[in-house]
C-alpha cells in the first residue's frame, strides 16, 4: 500500500523538475564565436565622456612646487568644493560639473568640461598654462570620483560598481556582480546610457560574436545594465505554483493515512 504513495510523490518530483528545466544553450556566453584574432575598434568607448554634475580630481604640479601648490588649494578645501567617495573605501574632494557643464579652478577661472574626454580636458588646460607662462613644464592629471555602473536584475549580486580606473567591460561589470544566473537573458541584455543629456537605450546580445567589438563592450560612467529573466524561470515559477498546492495536498493525505493505518 505505502508503495503507490511513494510513486505519487515521484510522479510529482518528476513534474516539477521537468518544468524548471534550462536550455543548456542560452546559458552559456558566446554561443556564435568562432576561432579568430578580434580586432575591438571601440577605442572611443574606453575613454568616458565628462557629464554635468560629475565629480573630478584635479592635480596641478610642476618643476616649481610652491607655484603649483597655488593652482591645488581649492582641491583639497571642501568648502569650495564636492566630497565624494572614490573607489576602494578612499575618500576624494573634487570638482563638481556645473549645470552648464563648466569648473571653476583657481588661476584659471571656468573651463568648459561637459562632452570632453578626461585626457581632452588635461591637454586644454595645460596649453592654457603653458599660454599664461603660469607654471614650468606643468602636469596636469584628472580622473572621475564618481564613475559608477548599477547592475541589476537576473545576476548574482545586483550592486552598483566604482571603478577606479576608469575602464570597465560590459563582461567584468557582469562578473563583479555575481555573474548572469541561469534565468538570465545572455541574448537580450538592457543598458540604459545617458547621453548629451538624453537617455539611450540599447539590447545587447552576448551570444554575438560581433559583440567583442561592440561601442557597448566597455561601459560609460553612469551605465545601468539589466538582466531580463528568460521564459524558463517563468515557466518553472508559474509551474511550481501550480503544483505545489496539489503537492501539499497530497502529502497531507499521505501522512492523515500513514497516521490512520498505524492505529
Amino acid at each position: 500500500m505505502y508503495k503507490k504513495y511513494i510513486n505519487f510523490i515521484l510522479l510529482i518530483s518528476i513534474v516539477v523538475y521537468s518544468s524548471s528545466c534550462i536550455n543548456t544553450k542560452k546559458s552559456t556566453y558566446f554561443n556564435n564565436a568562432q576561432d579568430a584574432n578580434v580586432t575591438p575598434n571601440i577605442a572611443d568607448a574606453v575613454f568616458p565622456v565628462i557629464q554635468k554634475n560629475d565629480i573630478l580630481s584635479i592635480t596641478f604640479s610642476s618643476l616649481n612646487a610652491e607655484a603649483s601648490a597655488q593652482f591645488n588649494i581649492a582641491n583639497n578645501y571642501s568648502g569650495s568644493s564636492t566630497s565624494t567617495s572614490a573607489a576602494g573605501g578612499q575618500s576624494g574632494v573634487g570638482y563638481l560639473v556645473n549645470s552648464d557643464g563648466y569648473i571653476q579652478l583657481p588661476m584659471l577661472g571656468n573651463i568648459k568640461v561637459a562632452g570632453l574626454t578626461s585626457k581632452e580636458v588635461k591637454d586644454n588646460i595645460t596649453a592654457i598654462i603653458i599660454e599664461k607662462k603660469l607654471l614650468l613644464d606643468p602636469v596636469v592629471n584628472i580622473h572621475h570620483l564618481n564613475y559608477e555602473v548599477t547592475v541589476l536584475g537576473e545576476v548574482g549580486k545586483p550592486t552598483v560598481i566604482n571603478v577606479p580606473s576608469e575602464k570597465i567591460s560590459l563582461l567584468k561589470a557582469l562578473g563583479l556582480a555575481g555573474d548572469i544566473t541561469i534565468f538570465g537573458k545572455k541574448d537580450n541584455v538592457l543598458l540604459i546610457r545617458e547621453v548629451n543629456g538624453k537617455r539611450e537605450v540599447k539590447r545587447i546580445d552576448l551570444n554575438a560574436a560581433n559583440f567583442l567589438t561592440s561601442p557597448y563592450y566597455y561601459l560609460q560612467p553612469n551605465d545601468l545594465v539589466y538582466v531580463e529573466a528568460n521564459k524558463d524561470k517563468v515557466a518553472s515559477s508559474s509551474a511550481f505554483r501550480q503544483v505545489l498546492p496539489t503537492l501539499l495536498s497530497a502529502l497531507s493525505v499521505i501522512l492523515i493515512t500513514l497516521q490512520i493505518l498505524k492505529k
